[in-house]
Parts: C-alpha cells; sequence; structure tokens
C-alpha cells in the first residue's frame, strides 16, 4: 500500500491509497499462451497414478489425489488422469534407501523427457506403506510448492528462448481510456496516464490489435456514508483493470479515497498526474507478474537452486505476455 498526495488551488490535498487485486501473486503459468504464434501446451498438468514398487493400490491412488489437490493450491491446472497426447505431466517416483522410501517428482515433457525434478524428504517404509495413505499426502503438500517453482522456471526458460516473449521485447500495452470521472477527470487522468506508463518495458498501441494488454479505467463517486470530517465528503474509487490478450483479467488496482464533496467536479489537475502516475506503476507491476518475464529460467540440468545460493541469472527484460513455446 503506497500514499500519494497531490495538491490542487493551493487547497485541496487528495490523498489516493492504492492497493492491487490479483495479478500481484507470484503463481505459475505454465501453460498459457504468450500470443507468439507458436503452438500452446494443453492448460493442464497431468498427474497419473505412480507405478512405483513400494507402493500399493490404494498408496497410489491417495498419492495422486493429494498431489493433485496439492498443486491445484498452487494455481497449477493440475489433473488426475492418464497421459494424454500434447500433456505436460508429473512422474512420481520412489526410491528406497536404508529402510526409507525417497519420493522423487519429475516435471515431464509431452515428448516424455525430464525438464526439471526433486526429491521430497524420507520416510520409513512403513509409514509409506501404511493404508491410510498420510504418508503420501504429507508428501505431496510438501513438495508442491517446489513443483510449482519447477514449473516457473520452465516457463521462463522457453519465454528466455523465445524471441516473441515479453523477455526479449516490450508488452504491447492498448489504453481503452477513463469512463466515470466527474468534471474534466475522463480527459485529464487518461492524458496522464499516456504520459506516465510507456517505458523500455512497456509501449502503448493505438487499438487493441495485436496488443498484449488491454488496460480501463472506471471511476465511481457517491457520498460518503461514514467519514469524521465536518464538511461533505464524497467517496471516489478508481479501478484500473488490466485483460491480457485473451480478454482474461490478470489484475487491478483500485485507488480509494473520501473527498470534499464536489471539489473534483471541473478540473482535477494534478491530483489526475498524481493518480495517473502511481496506477501506471501498478499496470507494470501486475503485467510482470501475469507475464512471468521477471522469473528466473530453471537450471539446465532441471533443479531448483539451493536454498541461499543466489539464483540463475534471468535475461534482461524488455517485456511482454508469454508461456512456453511448445518444446
Amino acid at each position: 500500500m503506497s500514499d500519494i498526495f497531490a495538491h490542487r488551488s493551493g487547497t485541496l490535498a487528495a490523498l489516493v491509497g492504492l492497493s492491487l487485486l490479483g495479478g500481484c501473486v507470484d503463481v505459475p503459468h505454465p501453460f498459457r499462451h504468450d500470443g507468439s504464434g507458436a503452438q500452446p501446451p494443453t492448460a493442464r498438468l497431468a498427474v497419473p497414478v505412480s507405478t512405483a514398487s513400494g507402493t500399493d493400490e490404494a498408496g497410489t491412488q491417495a498419492w495422486q489425489h493429494a498431489m493433485v489437490e496439492a498443486m491445484l493450491a498452487q494455481s497449477v491446472p493440475a489433473m488426475g488422469q492418464p497421459v494424454k497426447p500434447g500433456d505436460w505431466w508429473l512422474k512420481m517416483t520412489t526410491t528406497a534407501q536404508d529402510g526409507t522410501v525417497i519420493p522423487t517428482y519429475a516435471v515431464m515433457t509431452p515428448k516424455g523427457e525430464e525438464r526439471g525434478h526433486m526429491s521430497g524428504a524420507a520416510v520409513p517404509a512403513a509409514q509409506w506403506q501404511a493404508a491410510d495413505g498420510q504418508a503420501e499426502t504429507r508428501s505431496a503438500q510438501e513438495v508442491a510448492p517446489g513443483v510449482a517453482e519447477l514449473l516457473t522456471g520452465i516457463q521462463a526458460a522457453q519465454m528466455q528462448k523465445d524471441p516473441n516473449s515479453l523477455k526479449n521485447r516490450p508488452a504491447h500495452v492498448y489504453f481503452a481510456g477513463v469512463q466515470g470521472a466527474p468534471g474534466d477527470g475522463d480527459h485529464a487522468l487518461a492524458r496522464a496516464f499516456t504520459a506516465a506508463f510507456p517505458d523500455a518495458h512497456e509501449d502503448l498501441r493505438h487499438t487493441a490489435t495485436g496488443a498484449d494488454y488491454t488496460v480501463r479505467c472506471t471511476v465511481v463517486l457517491n457520498d460518503a456514508v461514514t467519514t469524521t470530517s465536518t464538511t461533505p465528503q464524497q467517496h471516489i474509487v478508481l479501478t484500473w483493470k488490466v485483460l491480457d490478450a485473451q480478454g482474461n483479467e490478470a489484475g487491478a488496482a483500485t485507488q480509494i479515497h473520501d473527498i470534499a464533496a464536489h471539489s473534483l467536479d471541473s478540473r482535477w489537475g494534478d491530483v489526475a498526474v498524481a493518480a495517473a502516475d502511481e496506477a501506471a506503476g501498478a499496470v507494470r507491476q501486475i503485467i510482470t507478474r501475469y507475464s512471468g518475464r521477471e522469473n528466473a529460467p530453471l537450471a539446465a540440468d532441471g533443479t531448483l537452486p539451493t536454498p541461499g545460493s543466489a539464483p540463475a541469472p534471468a535475461s534482461a527484460v524488455s517485456a511482454s505476455p508469454a508461456a512456453p513455446a511448445q518444446p
């Protein structure tokens, strides 16, 4: 949360609080098409029943179910099903070692090639083979964040190789304007946003055709219901919504405050500049988080960095939406 203070006509002080809604949580999108023209992968991660030795049928079923639930909790579109043509999938195996079972999880490409892997904590063999399936469930829950990180790294590595991904070019953004503001707010906010938004990672397009993202702002003004002010107040909400090329909401930023009643009925002036400047930064953040353009590529050996070690350097970002190209 950040605040901006804007001053207008020497008397109006407008405090605009910015909050980000959606699009600002780092979740993997390994199957989202990037608009690059490459054939996108199917939009799911298949989790077939494991054929690992040392795990009975009930155990493998419990393991599959727990893994699907754990991946869904990580916002990964996982499905418990046999592998189908075109599927990315999760291969779950075990290794026996000194009276324990070590579960291993490998992300497989549609060609059946391993792209990333990690091992879970060793489990006493008796616990792993118990009929209650608790060991399998616990292992799935523990490794799910790591598997999601593998998928994020795989997506980033594919983006890095794709010259049309947002790691290698600016994001093309269509600004659809502002609606609902009193006074000259629609025009003033639009003009200020258009001036503040473009940078090395984003450019503005005049039409939605070919745009990676669309941004539009709506303004809602109501009489303030609850206020400590002794003068009449109004409640104003600016919502800057970001949509991807497919029309899915990538995120939204809101600016909310109570203002002196009718203080924005004519000219917005510096209030529009301050609001648009902060909104521009929020929209850039949404695009960065949603596209994954700043995520670090997975190492060539398919393993995650050791905790505390420096992550693999990401390529220089010149921004736009993307997802892994079909390997």
